[in-house]
């Protein structure tokens, strides 16, 4: 046998004998091309972001709030309401909202627009807002006087039984009329701090 038919066979052994380290080698580099090119699946724990979009809606409703003893603490009522999950509030549409305090003594509201939160112990009022709370005697026989608020923003705490502005107010008491900046209401002490350029009529008393 020729020299240059014996260097042949051995070079189809050789290469018979890297073939399958070829092909591994091939099949690797197949395998991360795949995982480098292919589509990044989320995390299953990965949390994804709520849009501020409404999930569900109301018309024409009605939502009511108890306290420990069964009795009505607060009630929001509208033509139309929107639920936004990512921020667990009622948008409403021309809202009106009554409160009892721990007396039964009432306590309403109204405005363009309006705000609540997931379980109604924080209620925003936007345009034209006012809340009012009606002339009341007090155990003792003071006659307490109707005490109004009006301003484009105003902010009632349920619960704790305030309202809060960061807006101009106007506040009525009896006939008592005043102004403010800012201001702090307390039901349950019947104390008003304004704040900002503070202005007041105090009318005589009878």
């Amino acid at each position: 046998m020729s020299k240059k038919l014996l260097r042949a066979d051995h070079l189809r052994e050789q290469a018979l004998a890297w073939l399958p380290v070829l092909l591994v080698g091939l099949l690797a580099l197949g395998s991360w091309w795949l995982v480098r090119n292919a589509p990044q699946l989320p995390a299953p724990n990965e949390a994804r972001a709520l849009a501020h979009e409404p999930d569900y809606f109301m018309r024409q409703f009605s939502v009511h709030s108890f306290d420990a003893q069964g009795h009505m603490r607060s009630e929001l009522t509208g033509p139309e309401a929107l639920h936004y999950p990512d921020t667990e509030t009622l948008e409403v549409r021309q809202p009106r909202m009554r409160t009892f305090d721990a007396q039964g003594r009432l306590t309403v509201g109204s405005a363009d627009r309006g705000i609540s939160n997931a379980d109604g112990s924080q209620v925003q009022l936007f345009g034209n807002a006012q809340v009012l709370r009606h002339e009341m005697r007090m155990p003792d026989g003071r006659a307490l006087p109707a005490t109004e608020f009006r301003g484009e923003h105003l902010h009632a705490f349920v619960d704790e039984e305030r309202v809060t502005s960061s807006q101009p107010v106007n506040l009525r008491r009896g006939s008592d009329h005043f102004t403010g900046d800012r201001f702090e209401y307390d039901n349950k002490t019947g104390v008003a701090v304004l704040q900002g350029q503070v202005r007041g009529t105090i009318m005589p008393r009878p």
